[in-house]
């Protein structure tokens, strides 16, 4: 694999003194695609830094809470999580502002990926749509509600609140159910009407793509990263264009606060959001490019989250939206929903 001079330059002025340090990265990272990644990120990075990365996976919940408790000594470097989770943590001051001069590649982020909770605590790494993945042989989907409808009760599995797919689920059914905006109580009550019609509150993607593979589950919320596991099946899945559109996100990079391997991370920051790697992993159909530079074949766009255009249309939530009422949310849930 070649890559170009800028990247092999500023991949290899590392300081002696940063290299010596700590020749050991370890990054924080969604469980999904991690063959995938290995090939188009992880070992290409691993050649031109003479480093070695440690990954480590989980869901959402499990990762933060790692972060927090090693607040003091940190045991992860850099993480990649939602905007949200980025923003709870910067208010918790478990992250580090980013000296944004330090990656070459900023200038080509779409400007919603430059700055995306404020004060330089993040940077957009990828887009992501969310809408329903459905039997297409079995049900019809034209609206966010329909989740909710006698039509699927027993076929149909929601995200859990706590995940990254709970808030935005709540969102869209809030805007086909005509509430008021960031009001999701009346929602988590429907939800909570109907607990016994929902097969389950999955956490994880590929928990669900288990479930419709296996023909437990008929439709579901998803997000357009996780595409894949379903486009392969033998079933025929199906994605959602719903009346009330697409819900989206943007998984973003962050760095932990006085992790003594800052230099190293940046250089993997940088290298992810390049126009080469991130087309890489756009033509490997493993993550939407958040670089504007980058380039695809309809047929791969039509697989990703891909252009001003589709993610200038998403409904997107406000992450400080979901910080300031995930607790409330949480408790009604446990509440109505859980019981």
């Amino acid at each position: 694999m070649k890559l170009t001079l800028p990247i092999a330059v500023a991949l290899c002025a590392l300081t002696g003194t940063a290299m010596a340090a700590d020749k050991t990265l370890t990054i924080s990272v969604y469980s999904f695609a991690q063959d995938a990644y290995k090939k188009a990120l992880y070992d290409p990075f691993e050649e031109i830094c003479g480093c070695d990365l440690v990954i480590e996976t989980g869901n959402s919940v499990e990762r933060m809470a790692k972060i927090e408790a090693n607040a003091d000594d940190p045991v992860i470097d850099m993480a990649v999580i939602s905007s949200h989770d980025a923003l709870s943590l910067a208010r918790k001051g478990l992250i580090a502002p980013l000296d944004t001069s330090k990656l070459s590649s900023f200038d080509r982020l779409y400007p919603a990926a430059q700055d995306p909770i404020g004060n330089n605590m993040a940077v957009g790494y990828t887009f992501y749509a969310s809408s329903i993945v459905y039997r297409k042989d079995l049900v019809e989907i034209e609206s966010w509600g329909d989740l909710l409808d006698k039509k699927l009760a027993g076929n149909v599995a929601l995200p859990n609140i706590t995940g990254t797919q709970g808030p935005l689920t709540l969102m869209m059914l809030d805007k086909a159910m005509g509430g008021k905006p960031d009001d999701f109580g009346p929602v988590i009550s429907e939800i909570g009407k109907k607990a016994d019609d929902i097969v389950t509150f999955y956490s994880r993607s590929s928990e669900l793509a288990q479930l419709m593979n296996q023909e437990e589950v008929i439709a579901a919320p998803v997000g357009r990263f996780a595409w894949s596991r379903f486009k392969g099946s033998p079933l025929p899945f199906a994605w959602a264009n719903p009346a009330e559109g697409q819900a989206g996100g943007m998984n973003v990079m962050i760095m932990t606060k006085g992790n003594g391997n800052e230099e190293l991370a940046y250089k993997l920051m940088d290298y992810w959001i390049s126009t080469e790697v991130q087309t890489r992993i756009a033509e490997a159909l493993i993550d939407s490019p958040a670089n504007m530079d980058v380039k695809v074949s309809q047929e791969v766009a039509d697989n990703l989250t891909y252009g001003a255009e589709l993610i200038e249309s998403l409904n997107i939530l406000d992450p400080a939206t979901i910080i300031d009422n995930r607790e409330a949310w949480v408790e009604q849930w446990n509440a109505d929903v859980i019981k």
